[in-house]
C-alpha cells in the first residue's frame, strides 16, 4: 500500500479483536418484525415460510463461515456461534458481526421467492446484530438453553393469543387480558380445554426452534461403492430437538470440541 501524508488518520480505528479461547455468538434479530410480517401477511402464530427462510439464510452464513460451529434460530433471530479458535477475520468484532449481518441479510431477499412464491417483497427486511463471548462450555450451553427457553415460552404465549384472538373472536386487548398472570399450565389448558389443542403435538419447529450443526453424510454425487465404502463430506444438517438437556451433546460432542 503506498504511503501518504494522510495515512496517520487509520490510528484513529480501534482494535476491537475479541478475546482469545471464547466461542463468538452473533445474534442477529429482525429489525422492527411485527410490522414487516404484518405487511407481508405473515401467517399467525408462525409462518412455515418466514421460518425455513430463516434456516436458509443461517445455512447460507455457515457454508460461507465454516467455523460457524452451530446455529439456533427462532422467530426473526439466529445465533452463530463461531468455535473459539476461529481466526477469521483477525476475530475482529466489526468484521465478524458486519459480515455475517449483510450476508444473512443479502440471503433473506435472494431466497424469498423460494418460499414466498406469491407474495411480493413489499421493501427490504433489516437486521441487527450483536457479538458476546462465550469463555466456557457452560456459559455457552446457558446462552443457548436461554434462547431455546425463550422460543418455549413465547410460542406457547402467542399459540395461546392467536387462538383467543382468531378463532374465539377476542380483541387483542381482550386476550392480553385473558392471559395476564397465567402460566404455562394455564395455557396448555386453555389449548386443550378450549380449542382441543395438545400443545406438545404442535410442530418441534415452533416449539423449540432451529438447530443447524456440521454432519458427515454421503456424498450424492459419488455413485461408486469400494468394499462398501462411500465417500462422504461435510454438510449443514437441520435438527428441531432439544438443546437444553444433555442428550443432544452427548450425540454432537464434537460441536464444542472443534
Amino acid at each position: 500500500m503506498a504511503k501518504s501524508k494522510y495515512e496517520y488518520v487509520r490510528k484513529f480505528e480501534q482494535n476491537d479483536q475479541c478475546l482469545l479461547n471464547c466461542w463468538i455468538v452473533i445474534r442477529i434479530d429482525g429489525r422492527n418484525f411485527h410490522r414487516f410480517s404484518d405487511a407481508h401477511n405473515f401467517e399467525k402464530p408462525n409462518d412455515q415460510r418466514a421460518l425455513q427462510l430463516m434456516n436458509k439464510c443461517a445455512e447460507s452464513v455457515m457454508k460461507e463461515f465454516t467455523d460457524v460451529v452451530i446455529a439456533y434460530g427462532q422467530s426473526d433471530e439466529f445465533s452463530l456461534v463461531f468455535k473459539r479458535s476461529t481466526s477469521q477475520f483477525g476475530r475482529r468484532a466489526s468484521k465478524l458481526v458486519t459480515n455475517v449481518v449483510s450476508l444473512f441479510s443479502s440471503s433473506y431477499v435472494f431466497y424469498w421467492g423460494h418460499f414466498f412464491t406469491y407474495q411480493e417483497l413489499l421493501y427490504p427486511p433489516m437486521f441487527d446484530g450483536r457479538v458476546v463471548l462465550y469463555p466456557t462450555e457452560k456459559n455457552l450451553r446457558d446462552y443457548l438453553s436461554w434462547r431455546q427457553a425463550d422460543c418455549h415460552i413465547n410460542n406457547l404465549y402467542n399459540t395461546c393469543f392467536w387462538c383467543l384472538v382468531q378463532q374465539a373472536g377476542l380483541t387483542s386487548n381482550q386476550a392480553e387480558d385473558r392471559l395476564n398472570g397465567t402460566v404455562s399450565s394455564d395455557k396448555n389448558e386453555i389449548l386443550f380445554s378450549e380449542f382441543n389443542i395438545n400443545y406438545n403435538n404442535l410442530p418441534q419447529m415452533y416449539r423449540k426452534g432451529s438447530v443447524l450443526i456440521w454432519e458427515k453424510m454421503s456424498d450424492p454425487s459419488d455413485s461408486s461403492q469400494v468394499n462398501n465404502f462411500q465417500k462422504t463430506r461435510r454438510q449443514v444438517a437441520l435438527h428441531h430437538t432439544d438443546i437444553i438437556g444433555d442428550t443432544f451433546w452427548n450425540e454432537h460432542g464434537d460441536i464444542l470440541d472443534s
